[in-house]
């Protein structure tokens, strides 16, 4: 056999082992692949298990220590369960877990895990409400309820993505619909919301739909922080993309906070959500600090650089600080997770050791100039110990620089060895390998500067070094989650406009009614759209004759629904009706009054005890560049006014009888 010669001089028949073992590898790589997102399978059905005997003993026993026992286990089961399916996710979507985009190294964030929940059966209620207050045949929206069930189930592993975001405001917006649409102040659908505590693991059950309405928000808000902990913030435009994650998840705790109310899981508290808004806060200003700072192409010599980087730290370890005195508190403290606090520990530590470290570059590399030396000397406080009302003079002799950044780098190295000692300290932050090769590698170059400004010769050591003052060009703000971009159709839209057809509404459904065309035509006044009403009734009309009243509207004409038709369709429908007539389906509106309730409201919570009290009601309409003005959103009250509006539109009062409309055709009034 004759060989081709290839360019290279190998000819073909060389290259065909290499392929072949190149599909080798990749076929070995997929068997690997396939081998632990089954082992992954396994472990997730074996916590499920261990979580479901937990959570039978919670509910049976009353034993106060026995039920503490089994909370700490079923938080042990909540967090493996949480670290599994992430770990799923990442596999699944082709991400190696602990690799970047970038060889730079970057502080890990805290992301949380998203609260899981029981599948629910939407069916029973939904068919009884439907065939009851409707009036129409339920199983005849069998493929809405599928749809509904099939969004929800979708909903409960979302991807971590702007897809899995749009999911769960899809989900959320048609619970503004069913909140809309079936629920009344008297009226629930009788389910047993259950859901877990994303903190603790802590089974919790209500009936009230704005449970269920809650739960997803701050899924909403949970998966905001796992995208922005995955961002490459080794570059400008992922540490901006990381920071509008928290600022977004911030926005949604603090929703959330604004109207709940002694709220039926830890994680849905007041404190644990203000503790939630103040660490995102933080992250999104580490996240600033990070698009500013440029290490390998920042000249040392730049002191402006140098200090407002300086300032910078300073103001994100002040932030930290904060959280971590939020978080050693109770009822906090309880709920957290012991590594969150440890690390907000590490981090407040950290920046506030590289804060001296960016000083001690500006005083010891930088050579500033005399116009430059006031802006130098607003980065230092005041010492805690000086009784002069003035702050320290930035030394303007090389020598004098050189002491105070030698004194600034010994508080930058003594800050990173004590950010090592608490991390060291913490079980679990051992495993956080990532953390301690960040601050290890920050304790090196301090103490390499440190060696090359220590002299035999110095007798003297400089003074303490004063504070850094927390200063940031950008201070983040908490931003809401873009609740309108699932935003879909009603699912249940063919029951009619929410205007009317709503559980808030009574009716009375008249008909069909057949009309005929009298000689002044059939003897009524039409107006309005989706649905049309009744505007007036001529005494003595066939209109009249017929049983049909002023502020009735239409929904059947010649048997087919109308409900959604303009004014001009329903006009056009009864011309082509001719001397034969029209049959006519019409609903009544009556007088509001308390209606019958399908279940029993009152909640039954296996975590802490609390209930939803009255709040406003919250709709998912809200604007995207502000989120401090009040807006539509939850609806926690039992004793909600009628006339209030819910996270979608809401029934509105009957239409009052207008002056005719002027589209008439020839022969009505």
């Amino acid at each position: 056999m004759i060989l081709e010669e290839r360019p290279d001089g190998a000819g073909a028949g060389e290259e065909s082992p290499r392929l072949q073992g190149c599909d080798s590898l990749t076929q070995i790589q997929c068997g690997q692949l396939q081998s632990r997102r089954a082992q992954i399978h396994q472990q997730i059905d074996k916590e499920l298990q261990m979580r479901t005997g937990a959570e039978n003993l919670y509910r049976a026993t009353s034993n106060n220590r026995v039920r503490e026992t089994v909370a700490l286990e079923l938080s042990y089961v909540n967090s493996n369960l949480q670290l599994l399916k992430e770990e799923l996710e990442e596999l699944s979507g082709g991400v190696d877990p602990g690799r970047h985009g970038s060889e730079a190294v970057t502080v890990p964030m805290i992301p949380l895990g998203l609260k899981e929940t029981k599948e629910l059966d939407w069916s029973t209620p939904l068919k009884e409400l439907i065939s009851v207050h409707f009036g129409e045949d339920g199983a005849s929206y069998e493929a809405e309820i599928r749809e509904l069930e099939a969004l929800r189930q979708a909903m409960r592993t979302p991807s971590r993505n702007e897809s899995g975001l749009e999911l769960l405001t899809a989900y959320y917006n048609q619970l503004c619909f069913l909140d809309a649409r079936f629920l009344t102040p008297a009226r629930s659908l009788g389910l047993f919301f259950h859901w877990y505590d994303s903190l603790t693991g802590v089974p919790a059950q209500q009936r009230a739909l704005a449970f269920e309405k809650g739960s997803v928000l701050f899924n909403i808000g949970a998966l905001h922080t796992q995208i922005g902990a995955r961002q490459d913030r080794s570059c400008t435009e992922g540490a901006r993309r990381a920071m509008e994650a928290f600022q977004r998840a911030a926005g949604a705790f603090s929703l959330l906070r604004e109207n709940f109310s002694h709220a039926p899981s830890p994680d849905m508290s007041a404190a644990s959500l203000c503790a939630l808004e103040q660490l995102m806060m933080a992250q999104a200003q580490e996240c600033v600090f990070e698009g500013l700072s440029p290490p390998a192409s920042m000249a040392p010599q730049d002191c402006l650089a140098q200090l407002r980087l300086a300032q910078e730290a300073a103001q994100v370890a002040a932030e930290y600080r904060l959280v971590h005195r939020t978080m050693a508190q109770p009822p906090v403290h309880d709920y957290v997770p012991v590594s969150w606090t440890a690390l907000v520990h590490v981090k407040a530590e950290y920046f506030r050791s590289l804060a001296h470290y960016h000083v001690a570059m500006a005083l010891c590399d930088g050579s500033p100039t005399e116009g430059e030396l006031p802006t130098h000397e607003q980065v230092f406080l005041q010492p805690p110990t000086s009784s002069k009302p003035r702050g320290p003079v930035l030394p303007q002799e090389l020598e004098e620089r050189r002491q105070l950044g030698k004194a600034h780098l010994k508080r930058a190295i003594l800050g990173q060895e004590e950010a090592l000692r608490l991390h060291a300290l913490c079980r679990v932050l051992r495993e956080v390998d990532l953390l301690r090769a960040v601050i290890s590698q920050t304790l090196q170059r301090s103490l390499a500067k440190y060696a090359e400004l220590d002299r035999e010769d110095d007798f003297c050591e400089a003074a303490e070094a004063p504070d850094i003052q927390p200063k940031t060009h950008q201070k983040p703000e908490a931003r809401m989650p873009r609740l309108s971009q699932g935003k879909g159709p009603d699912i249940f839209h063919r029951l009619g406009p929410l205007s009317v057809f709503s559980a808030k509404n009574r009716w009375r459904l008249v008909g069909p009614v057949h009309l005929t065309r009298g000689e002044g035509g059939f003897g009524l006044t039409l107006r309005g759209d989706s649905p049309v009403l009744i505007a007036a009734v001529i005494p003595g009309s066939q209109a009249a004759a017929a049983g049909l009243k002023e502020g009735d509207y239409i929904v059947s004409v010649n048997g087919q629904p109308c409900r959604w038709w303009r004014h001009a369709e329903v006009v056009t429908e009864l011309k082509a009706a001719g001397e034969a007539g029209a049959s006519l389906q019409v609903v009544s509106l009556l007088p509001s009054s308390r209606l019958p309730s399908l279940g029993d409201r009152r909640p039954v919570l296996l975590g802490p005890r609390g209930l939803l009290r009255s709040q406003r009601e919250h709709g998912c309409k809200t604007p995207a560049s502000t989120w401090a003005s009040p807006r539509p959103l939850l609806n926690w009250s039992r004793k909600a006014q009628q006339g209030k509006t819910g996270g979608c539109p809401q029934p509105c009062a009957p239409v009052k009888p207008a002056p005719p409309s002027s589209l008439k055709h020839p022969g009505w009034p």
